[in-house]
């Protein structure tokens, strides 16, 4: 079959905007009481995300809830959130649609997603899981004819499978893969992504993010010096495609600012490791490490909640909610860290973006 790089097709500004690195923010679902999708609100997340500087959406992904599809509302939040960035700006954003099911579901996905606009896939394996990696490269393969993928290592914790250095090394040569984003919470799959990557020898056209929320500031300051043959290949993870960043998305788009420039200089300032214990210190109460993250996605509502962007914290599963105690940790680092906290900035547009 011949080779398809469907990525040559990427407007130049968005492809270089997805290759610098940027805050991709796992775009949330805003649903009003009757656990219905609320487009004022959701539209109004979309215009949040844009003026915070975010310089992509990831829309239709874990943090959007996988619900979305039996919902019938896949297609409707897709296109929500396309038309809000056309009316709202007109600067490159790196639009990415999650991907899920089998192949045919997933191919299917993906055809709707490019036609509609989109510019890449992020292919989620949960469905795949018990498959042989024979099985699981045929499927991205299948799917990557479709348009460009990103790569997703889910954490286990919720729904994700575990994945070799060989296999990421295999998925890193489809020459239609442009990132991976890396999230298994855990630092010893997180170097097979990057082993694989290097194995392939797709560094230049793999671009890595990082989905650690509990490792954010290390996995972008980190140099990842892997030997191939004779020499060490020193690849960078450039930006995050994170659910942490779907809220206090201003101070995340400042702080990947900062860590690019600091990376630049080469040299990483104390403050900056003392920074990420109180970003993950932040990220342990959003995603409820303490329940097992069962209220990882009404922690990043409740937050929104409080800032005014959200009505409610609802779920389209009325079983998901804040886990006991989960509210009083939310509060408490609010408080603890206001230098992370974009409240006020929130506070200043709230009217404008829902107008």
């Amino acid at each position: 079959m011949p080779v398809v790089r469907h990525w040559e097709e990427m407007p130049p500004a968005v492809l270089a905007l997805l290759r610098r690195g940027t805050v991709i923010p796992a775009h949330l679902l805003a649903l009003d009481a009757a656990r219905r999708l609320d487009r004022r609100r959701q539209r109004a997340l979309t215009r949040y995300y844009l003026d915070a500087g975010a310089g992509g959406l990831a829309v239709g992904v874990h943090a959007t809830q996988f619900a979305i599809r039996a919902a019938g509302l896949y297609e409707p939040v897709l296109r929500l959130a396309l038309d809000a960035v056309a009316e709202w700006t007109d600067r490159p954003v790196v639009m990415i649609a999650g991907l899920a099911g089998r192949t045919a579901q997933a191919r299917q996905e993906a055809e709707l997603a490019r036609a509609i606009g989109y510019h890449a896939g992020l292919l989620s394996l949960a469905a795949m899981k018990g498959a042989a990696e024979d099985e699981l490269v045929a499927h991205c393969t299948a799917v990557s004819r479709v348009m460009p993928l990103v790569g997703f290592y889910l954490q286990p914790a919720v729904g994700g499978i575990a994945l070799s250095a060989r296999f990421w090394e295999r998925f890193a040569a489809i020459e239609n893969v442009v990132a991976i984003k890396i999230a298994p919470f855990n630092r010893y799959r997180t170097l097979d992504v990057v082993r694989g990557v290097v194995a392939a020898r797709a560094e230049d056209r793999v671009t890595l993010y990082t989905g650690n929320d509990d490792h954010i500031v290390p996995d972008l300051v980190t140099p990842y010096a892997i030997r191939r043959g004779d020499e060490d290949v020193v690849v960078r993870i450039r930006g995050g495609l994170l659910g942490h960043w779907s809220v206090w998305t201003k101070t995340a788009v400042e702080l990947l600012a900062i860590l690019h420039l600091v990376v630049g200089r080469g040299a990483i300032p104390l403050e900056l490791l003392e920074l990420d214990a109180r970003v993950t210190d932040a990220n342990a109460a959003f995603f409820d490490v303490a329940h097992d993250f069962a209220g990882c996605i009404a922690g990043c509502h409740e937050v929104l909640r409080r800032q005014g962007l959200l009505e409610g914290i609802w779920c389209l599963d009325p079983r998901e909610g804040l886990s006991p105690g989960q509210a009083e940790e939310i509060a408490r680092v609010m408080a603890a860290y206001p230098e992370l906290d974009d409240t006020e900035f929130v506070r200043e547009n709230l009217a404008r973006w829902l107008g």
